[in-house]
Protein backbone atom coordinates (compact mmCIF):
# COMPACT_ATOMS: atom_id res chain seq x y z
CA UNK A 1 0.00 0.00 0.00
CA UNK A 2 1.28 3.46 -0.93
CA UNK A 3 2.34 5.90 1.76
CA UNK A 4 -0.43 8.30 2.73
CA UNK A 5 0.31 12.01 2.51
CA UNK A 6 -1.75 14.99 3.63
CA UNK A 7 -0.61 18.08 1.74
CA UNK A 8 -3.52 20.45 2.30
CA UNK A 9 -5.39 21.57 5.44
CA UNK A 10 -8.72 20.65 3.82
CA UNK A 11 -9.68 17.31 2.21
CA UNK A 12 -12.79 16.33 0.29
CA UNK A 13 -15.16 13.46 1.03
CA UNK A 14 -13.93 11.75 -2.15
CA UNK A 15 -10.33 11.90 -0.88
CA UNK A 16 -11.32 10.45 2.49
CA UNK A 17 -13.43 7.75 0.84
CA UNK A 18 -10.46 6.69 -1.27
CA UNK A 19 -8.18 6.38 1.78
CA UNK A 20 -10.76 5.34 4.38
CA UNK A 21 -9.12 2.03 5.33
CA UNK A 22 -5.48 3.11 5.05
CA UNK A 23 -3.59 1.84 8.13
CA UNK A 24 -1.84 5.18 8.63
CA UNK A 25 -5.09 7.16 8.75
CA UNK A 26 -6.88 8.27 11.92
CA UNK A 27 -10.36 9.81 11.61
CA UNK A 28 -11.56 11.97 14.48
CA UNK A 29 -15.09 13.17 15.27
CA UNK A 30 -14.63 16.58 16.92
CA UNK A 31 -18.31 17.48 17.33
CA UNK A 32 -19.35 19.87 20.10
CA UNK A 33 -22.58 21.71 20.73
CA UNK A 34 -22.68 25.34 19.64
CA UNK A 35 -22.51 27.75 22.56
CA UNK A 36 -25.20 30.04 21.14
CA UNK A 37 -28.68 29.31 22.47
CA UNK A 38 -30.32 29.26 19.03
CA UNK A 39 -28.52 26.06 17.96
CA UNK A 40 -31.43 23.86 16.93
CA UNK A 41 -29.60 21.58 14.50
CA UNK A 42 -30.29 17.91 15.17
CA UNK A 43 -27.01 16.06 15.06
CA UNK A 44 -26.99 12.58 13.46
CA UNK A 45 -26.35 9.65 15.81
CA UNK A 46 -23.97 8.04 13.34
CA UNK A 47 -20.25 8.36 12.69
CA UNK A 48 -18.05 8.06 9.66
CA UNK A 49 -16.69 4.53 9.50
CA UNK A 50 -13.52 4.05 11.62
CA UNK A 51 -13.96 7.39 13.45
CA UNK A 52 -12.85 7.97 17.04
CA UNK A 53 -14.37 10.66 19.27
CA UNK A 54 -12.05 13.55 20.13
CA UNK A 55 -13.46 15.14 23.30
CA UNK A 56 -12.55 18.82 22.99
CA UNK A 57 -14.49 19.95 26.03
CA UNK A 58 -13.08 17.58 28.61
CA UNK A 59 -10.24 15.22 27.71
CA UNK A 60 -8.38 17.67 25.49
CA UNK A 61 -8.93 20.95 27.36
CA UNK A 62 -7.21 22.37 30.42
CA UNK A 63 -9.52 21.56 33.33
CA UNK A 64 -7.53 23.69 35.79
CA UNK A 65 -9.03 26.96 34.54
CA UNK A 66 -12.52 28.46 34.36
CA UNK A 67 -11.87 29.54 30.77
CA UNK A 68 -13.47 27.01 28.39
CA UNK A 69 -11.59 25.02 25.74
CA UNK A 70 -8.10 26.16 26.75
CA UNK A 71 -5.31 24.10 25.22
CA UNK A 72 -3.99 21.43 27.57
CA UNK A 73 -0.31 20.85 28.26
CA UNK A 74 1.74 18.87 25.71
CA UNK A 75 2.03 16.06 28.24
CA UNK A 76 -1.74 15.83 28.79
CA UNK A 77 -2.41 16.14 25.06
CA UNK A 78 0.09 13.38 24.26
CA UNK A 79 -1.36 11.03 26.87
CA UNK A 80 -4.92 11.57 25.61
CA UNK A 81 -3.85 11.00 21.99
CA UNK A 82 -2.11 7.77 22.92
CA UNK A 83 -5.27 6.57 24.64
CA UNK A 84 -7.07 7.08 21.30
CA UNK A 85 -4.47 4.94 19.58
CA UNK A 86 -2.83 7.90 17.85
CA UNK A 87 0.88 7.69 17.02
CA UNK A 88 3.24 10.31 15.66
CA UNK A 89 3.32 8.69 12.19
CA UNK A 90 -0.44 8.86 11.74
CA UNK A 91 -2.18 11.14 9.25
CA UNK A 92 -5.27 12.68 10.82
CA UNK A 93 -8.56 13.83 9.29
CA UNK A 94 -11.04 15.66 11.51
CA UNK A 95 -14.74 16.21 10.96
CA UNK A 96 -17.76 17.36 12.88
CA UNK A 97 -21.48 16.80 12.54
CA UNK A 98 -22.33 20.44 11.80
CA UNK A 99 -20.32 20.61 8.58
CA UNK A 100 -17.42 22.83 9.58
CA UNK A 101 -17.64 24.20 13.11
CA UNK A 102 -15.39 22.63 15.75
CA UNK A 103 -13.18 20.52 13.47
CA UNK A 104 -10.79 23.41 12.63
CA UNK A 105 -10.16 23.82 16.37
CA UNK A 106 -8.76 20.30 16.53
CA UNK A 107 -6.78 20.89 13.33
CA UNK A 108 -5.16 23.89 15.04
CA UNK A 109 -4.59 21.96 18.27
CA UNK A 110 -2.58 19.30 16.46
CA UNK A 111 -0.57 21.94 14.61
CA UNK A 112 0.08 23.75 17.90
CA UNK A 113 1.33 20.43 19.26
CA UNK A 114 3.76 20.02 16.36
CA UNK A 115 1.77 17.56 14.24
CA UNK A 116 1.24 18.90 10.71
CA UNK A 117 -0.11 15.79 8.97
CA UNK A 118 -3.66 16.86 9.77
CA UNK A 119 -6.64 18.11 7.76
CA UNK A 120 -10.30 19.06 8.11
CA UNK A 121 -12.98 17.19 6.16
CA UNK A 122 -14.76 19.76 4.00
CA UNK A 123 -18.47 19.67 4.76
CA UNK A 124 -18.03 17.20 7.62
CA UNK A 125 -20.54 14.43 8.24
CA UNK A 126 -23.40 16.12 6.31
CA UNK A 127 -21.36 16.08 3.07
CA UNK A 128 -20.23 12.51 3.77
CA UNK A 129 -23.82 11.35 4.22
CA UNK A 130 -25.02 13.29 1.18
CA UNK A 131 -22.47 11.38 -0.90
CA UNK A 132 -23.87 8.08 0.40
CA UNK A 133 -20.56 7.06 1.98
CA UNK A 134 -20.24 4.49 4.80
CA UNK A 135 -21.39 5.41 8.30
CA UNK A 136 -21.95 3.36 11.42
CA UNK A 137 -24.13 3.85 14.52
CA UNK A 138 -22.43 5.71 17.36
CA UNK A 139 -22.68 2.65 19.59
CA UNK A 140 -20.65 0.68 17.04
CA UNK A 141 -17.74 3.12 17.09
CA UNK A 142 -14.26 1.72 16.65
CA UNK A 143 -12.82 -0.03 19.70
CA UNK A 144 -9.32 1.11 20.67
CA UNK A 145 -7.24 -2.04 21.08
CA UNK A 146 -3.74 -0.56 21.43
CA UNK A 147 -2.23 2.67 22.71
CA UNK A 148 -0.35 4.98 20.38
CA UNK A 149 3.03 6.65 20.82
CA UNK A 150 2.05 10.25 20.02
CA UNK A 151 4.54 12.82 21.28
CA UNK A 152 3.56 16.49 21.28
CA UNK A 153 6.01 19.34 20.82
CA UNK A 154 4.48 22.74 21.52
CA UNK A 155 4.74 25.37 18.75
CA UNK A 156 4.50 28.63 20.76
CA UNK A 157 4.14 31.02 17.81
CA UNK A 158 0.71 29.52 16.98
CA UNK A 159 -0.69 30.42 20.43
CA UNK A 160 -1.31 33.85 21.97
CA UNK A 161 -2.24 34.84 25.52
CA UNK A 162 -3.73 38.03 27.00
CA UNK A 163 -0.32 39.68 27.48
CA UNK A 164 0.45 39.14 23.80
CA UNK A 165 -2.88 40.74 22.88
CA UNK A 166 -2.09 43.83 24.99
CA UNK A 167 1.15 44.20 23.04
CA UNK A 168 -0.47 43.43 19.68
CA UNK A 169 -3.56 45.64 19.69
CA UNK A 170 -1.62 48.85 18.97
CA UNK A 171 0.94 47.24 16.67
CA UNK A 172 0.36 48.19 13.03
CA UNK A 173 2.14 45.04 11.88
CA UNK A 174 -0.43 42.82 13.59
CA UNK A 175 -4.12 42.44 12.78
CA UNK A 176 -6.58 40.91 15.24
CA UNK A 177 -9.64 39.36 13.56
CA UNK A 178 -12.67 38.50 15.71
CA UNK A 179 -14.90 35.65 14.44
CA UNK A 180 -17.91 36.43 16.65
CA UNK A 181 -21.18 37.82 15.33
CA UNK A 182 -21.36 41.58 14.63
CA UNK A 183 -23.80 41.98 17.53
CA UNK A 184 -21.46 40.41 20.04
CA UNK A 185 -18.51 42.33 18.61
CA UNK A 186 -20.27 45.69 19.10
CA UNK A 187 -21.75 44.70 22.45
CA UNK A 188 -25.40 45.09 21.41
CA UNK A 189 -25.98 41.34 21.53
CA UNK A 190 -25.44 39.70 24.95
CA UNK A 191 -22.67 37.19 25.37
CA UNK A 192 -23.91 33.58 25.72
CA UNK A 193 -21.67 33.30 28.78
CA UNK A 194 -23.53 35.63 31.14
CA UNK A 195 -20.52 36.69 33.24
CA UNK A 196 -18.73 38.32 30.32
CA UNK A 197 -18.71 42.00 29.37
CA UNK A 198 -19.76 43.02 25.87
CA UNK A 199 -17.63 44.56 23.15
CA UNK A 200 -14.30 43.76 21.55
CA UNK A 201 -10.53 44.12 21.80
CA UNK A 202 -9.45 47.64 20.72
CA UNK A 203 -8.39 47.90 17.06
CA UNK A 204 -9.62 44.39 16.29
CA UNK A 205 -11.74 43.82 13.18
CA UNK A 206 -14.89 41.75 12.95
CA UNK A 207 -15.15 38.91 10.42
CA UNK A 208 -17.95 36.54 11.37
CA UNK A 209 -16.84 32.97 10.77
CA UNK A 210 -19.96 32.24 8.68
CA UNK A 211 -18.62 34.59 5.98
CA UNK A 212 -16.03 31.99 4.89
CA UNK A 213 -18.52 29.11 4.78
CA UNK A 214 -21.35 28.03 2.52
CA UNK A 215 -23.71 25.34 3.80
CA UNK A 216 -21.08 23.96 6.14
CA UNK A 217 -18.30 23.89 3.54
CA UNK A 218 -15.38 26.23 2.97
CA UNK A 219 -15.79 28.75 0.19
CA UNK A 220 -13.51 28.33 -2.85
CA UNK A 221 -10.09 29.92 -2.43
CA UNK A 222 -10.92 32.63 -4.97
CA UNK A 223 -13.85 33.76 -2.82
CA UNK A 224 -11.82 33.51 0.38
CA UNK A 225 -9.22 35.80 -1.17
CA UNK A 226 -11.92 38.36 -2.00
CA UNK A 227 -13.17 38.28 1.60
CA UNK A 228 -9.70 38.71 3.11
CA UNK A 229 -8.43 41.23 0.55
CA UNK A 230 -10.01 44.35 2.16
CA UNK A 231 -8.05 43.72 5.36
CA UNK A 232 -4.66 44.18 3.59
CA UNK A 233 -3.19 41.19 5.38
CA UNK A 234 -0.24 40.57 3.06
CA UNK A 235 2.44 42.09 5.29
CA UNK A 236 0.78 41.55 8.66
CA UNK A 237 0.72 38.88 11.30
CA UNK A 238 -2.81 37.70 12.01
CA UNK A 239 -4.23 36.80 15.41
CA UNK A 240 -7.68 35.21 15.42
CA UNK A 241 -10.06 35.42 18.36
CA UNK A 242 -13.71 34.54 19.03
CA UNK A 243 -15.80 33.51 22.05
CA UNK A 244 -13.77 30.57 23.32
CA UNK A 245 -11.20 29.69 20.66
CA UNK A 246 -13.44 27.51 18.47
CA UNK A 247 -14.60 29.61 15.52
CA UNK A 248 -11.37 31.63 15.44
CA UNK A 249 -9.82 28.46 14.05
CA UNK A 250 -12.26 28.52 11.10
CA UNK A 251 -10.79 31.89 10.07
CA UNK A 252 -7.28 30.56 10.54
CA UNK A 253 -8.10 27.60 8.30
CA UNK A 254 -9.45 29.97 5.64
CA UNK A 255 -6.23 32.00 5.79
CA UNK A 256 -4.09 28.89 5.46
CA UNK A 257 -6.10 27.79 2.43
CA UNK A 258 -5.23 30.99 0.58
CA UNK A 259 -1.55 30.60 1.43
CA UNK A 260 -1.28 32.91 4.40
CA UNK A 261 0.72 31.35 7.22
CA UNK A 262 1.69 34.15 9.63
CA UNK A 263 -1.24 33.22 11.84
CA UNK A 264 -2.04 32.38 15.46
CA UNK A 265 -4.97 31.91 17.85
CA UNK A 266 -5.74 33.87 21.01
CA UNK A 267 -6.55 30.77 23.03
CA UNK A 268 -8.50 32.45 25.82
CA UNK A 269 -10.42 34.64 23.36
CA UNK A 270 -13.39 36.64 24.69
CA UNK A 271 -14.02 34.11 27.48
CA UNK A 272 -10.80 35.42 29.00
CA UNK A 273 -10.66 39.04 27.80
CA UNK A 274 -14.30 39.68 28.67
CA UNK A 275 -13.75 38.83 32.33
CA UNK A 276 -10.32 40.38 32.91
CA UNK A 277 -9.99 43.49 35.04
CA UNK A 278 -7.99 46.41 33.72
CA UNK A 279 -7.95 45.54 30.02
CA UNK A 280 -9.45 47.95 27.47
CA UNK A 281 -12.72 47.12 25.70
CA UNK A 282 -14.37 48.91 22.80
CA UNK A 283 -18.03 48.73 21.75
Amino acid sequence: MKNLEITTPLVSVSWLSKHLDHPDLIILDATIKKVTSHDTIKKPNVNIKNARFFDIKHTFSDTNTNIPNMLSSPETFSEACRALGISSHHKIVIYDKLGIYSSPRVWWMFKAMGHNAVAVLDGGLPSWQKAGLPCEPEENSIKITASGNFEATLVPNLIQDADAIVNAMNNNDILILDARSPGRFTGVEPEPRKSLKGGHIPNSINLHYTKVLNNGKMLPTSELLEILKPFSIENKKLIFTCGSGITACILMLASELVGYHKVSIYDGSWSEWGQLDGVPIEC
